[in-house]
């Protein structure tokens, strides 16, 4: 590869710096004017209900859009949602070549064959070890233990030097599945020398090292083999290591392994196809589980954070159609709640409770392990790679403060805190953020991708805050009514705190405005219109303390 005077090597992430989750990070090289790029990843964030009807949060594409004939191609760390999510929603913008191992690519494949309109996205299989060369890029799949098969850190080396972008990655040296952090080849790539370090933050915050998968094991094994009546495994659908664990123990104690859940059937079908799950029975359906003794089965359960349409929060409700759980019933929480998600996982907890079920959390043993480095993991990983510059990712405000402070400890000389949009400047001279680039968020709203300053997004909320009252109202050429108006309130209570109708406020708001209006200007509908949606509005709020959305339509006949 060969340099020039005028070439910059920059980064910009899009996503996931400042958050976690809904991870996308761009890096051009060259001149400023005739940059080539390559971004990594592509994910989402899960909508909580600040966000009433929306699901999906994805990152604002509209820069990469922009460089979209300079972009070179996208490549995946791993197929966890919060990297690889958005591809089917946002490739059509970009429209480059994808590069991903089997495990990744098998299960894009999966989705778009699950879900008519996803776009055919050209795939390129990729093994650990793999270089791809993408113009002044030369991009090393470097493998790493993390909570699903086949993840990988990448060095993307340049002729202005080299960076490790970790992507997620822990050290585990009894990964259940799939491979171990490489620790000759980071310490290779270090002797080599790096530019600099982009590096999880997830797990900063906590000292020591995460536990291996084959502790959770032990612990898991322990528990199914000891259980006299049925045991539930709830987890994430995609640890394929936790899968093959709860299987395992199963086989040990006599037992057959009933899968629950659209999302988890996916990913056990492609661990299948990637020979992650060999030399294990074929799991069975939910159908199975009416006939199978309640000593001889365990179900793996989607829905461990609570989500509502997921397993899980039918069978706390005892309203899933295959699934009933009685006393004696045992059910482990193979996870760790979600930010966010204690409230929604609280409810099943509850529910659980209620029918006289055992539930066991990570608070109970050792039944969860984090695919993210502590730490002293983190610490080993500047030790190998010795980078100039840090840049804390996959954090949010406080992650990325506590990196940037550690990664100082270990000796780095410059530590860069960018956040989504900051244009960093990595070589050559000295690191820094240089500009901004347009970002921000869009949403899955429906089938429909839309703007986060989408003016339907904010209404909805104003909706779930105060509710509509809706006012159809006839008048004659001659300004007279043609009939009683039509009001129908949505979510305003039906009385006041004084014990009077609201439909009876809103009746008399309309007719006294229309009996002083002139009668000139009761055949102007806009201003019956706006007359109306003025008193009706100010009359509800001095007696509810709220303003709701009032719509009038006015028809002249």
């Amino acid at each position: 590869m060969t340099n020039n005077n005028n070439d910059e090597f920059v980064f910009l992430p899009l996503g996931g710096f400042g958050e976690i989750g809904m991870n996308a990070a761009l890096y051009g090289f060259g001149p400023k004017a005739r940059r080539k790029w390559i971004l990594v990843d592509l994910g989402v964030a899960f909508a909580g209900p600040e966000l009433p009807g929306i699901e999906l949060i994805l990152p604002d594409v509209a820069f990469a859009q922009s460089i979209r004939k300079d972009l070179l191609g996208l490549i995946i760390t791993h197929a966890h949602e919060d990297h690889i999510g958005a591809i089917a929603h946002l490739w059509p913008r970009l429209g480059c070549p994808v590069y991903a191992t089997r495990f990744a690519g098998s299960l894009l494949e999966a989705r778009r064959l699950s879900e008519p309109g996803a776009p055919d996205v050209p795939l390129n299989i990729v093994e650990a070890g793999d270089r791809i060369e993408l113009g002044p890029f030369s991009v090393e799949y470097v493998p790493v233990s993390h909570s699903i098969p086949e993840s990988c850190s990448l060095a993307i080396r340049t002729p202005l030097g080299t960076v490790v972008h970790t992507g997620d990655w822990k050290i585990d040296p009894g990964p259940v599945v799939s491979w171990k952090t490489d620790e000759a080849r980071f310490r290779a790539i270090g002797d080599e020398g790096v530019l600099a370090l982009i590096c999880d933050s997830t797990n900063i915050m906590r000292e020591g090292v995460s536990p291996s998968e084959s502790e959770v094991a032990v612990k898991l094994r322990e528990l199914i083999t000891s259980a006299t009546g049925r045991v539930l495994v709830t987890t994430f659908a995609s640890n394929v290591a936790r899968l093959r664990t709860v299987a395992e123990a199963a086989h040990e104690a006599g037992r057959s392994v009933v899968l629950v859940g659209r999302s988890m059937e996916r990913v056990v079908a492609v661990a299948r196809e990637c020979g992650h799950l060999n030399g294990l029975p074929a799991f069975l359906g939910p159908d199975a589980f009416a006939r199978l003794p309640r000593d001889r089965i365990v179900i793996l359960a989607t829905g461990s954070q609570g989500e509502g349409r997921a397993a899980m929060a039918r069978i706390a409700l005892d309203e899933h159609p295959g699934v009933k759980l009685a006393p004696g019933d045992r059910v482990i929480f193979s996870s760790r709640p979600i930010p966010g998600n204690e409230k929604s996982i609280n409810a099943i907890l509850n529910g659980l409770a209620r029918q006289g079920i055992e539930v066991i959390t990570d608070r109970d043993g050792l039944v969860h392990a984090s695919g993210h480095p502590r730490r002293d993991e983190v610490q080993q990983m500047y030790q190998w790679t010795r980078p100039k510059l840090a840049i804390p990712a996959h954090g949010e405000g406080m992650h990325i403060a506590e990196h940037a402070n550690f990664a100082l400890k270990q000796g780095v000389q410059t530590v860069v805190k960018a956040t989504n949009g900051d244009l960093v400047l990595l070589a050559p001279g000295h690191p820094a953020i240089i500009d901004e680039a347009p970002h921000g968020r869009l949403y899955t709203d429906g089938t429909i991708v839309v703007a986060g300053d989408e003016e339907a997004i904010r209404e909805r909320t104003k909706l779930a805050f105060a509710g509509v009252i809706s006012i159809g109202i006839a008048i004659t050429s001659k300004g007279e009514l043609a009939g009683d108006p039509d009001v129908v309130l949505a979510g305003i209570p039906a009385k006041t705190s004084n014990g009077k109708s609201m439909d009876a406020i809103v009746d008399r708001a309309v007719f006294e405005t229309l009996d002083t209006m002139p009668k000139p200007r009761r055949r102007n509908a806009d201003a019956v219109s706006d007359s109306v949606e003025k008193a009706v509005r100010s009359a509800v709020r001095n007696v509810w303390g709220k303003r709701p959305i009032v719509h009038v339509m006015v028809m002249v006949v």
